[in-house]
């Protein structure tokens, strides 16, 4: 029986939340929460610096081919993190309190090869 060096796609998403959450916590964030579902979508991490709430968008491309991680995050996409970032936001009143941002991790290439690229308020027009 031979085992196969394949990553299932749910194991890769995974793996690379992992390297997300754990890269920004050594930049100071606090982990709130991991995959947050409701009926409009999913949140990868909420996560919290001093001053807000940060909704985040996790995406990982092998290679760069057909563009980064950060440039799928289409304008469909946005909208469902939006409406599922105002049900967390509902369900959860301390949070609602303070500002909120969104940003998106885009993690290129594999293993050690690996590039990392945190964008910051990645809604901003």
């Amino acid at each position: 029986m031979t085992t196969s060096k394949r990553t299932s796609k749910s194991e890769t998403g995974k793996n690379a939340e992992n390297t997300a959450c754990q890269y920004l916590q050594q930049q100071g964030l606090k982990l709130i929460e991991r995959n947050y579902f409701c009926p409009r979508g999913e949140i990868d991490l909420i996560m919290r610096d001093a001053t807000s709430i940060i909704f985040i968008e996790v995406r990982y491309r092998r290679n760069i081919r057909f563009g980064s991680g950060a440039e799928s995050v289409d304008r469909r996409k946005q909208e469902k993190l939006l409406a599922t970032a105002a049900h967390y936001l509902q369900n959860h009143p301390k949070a609602a309190k303070g500002a909120c941002r969104f940003d998106v991790v885009s993690l290129t290439g594999q293993d050690d090869q690996q590039k990392i690229e945190w964008i910051n308020d990645a809604f901003q027009a």
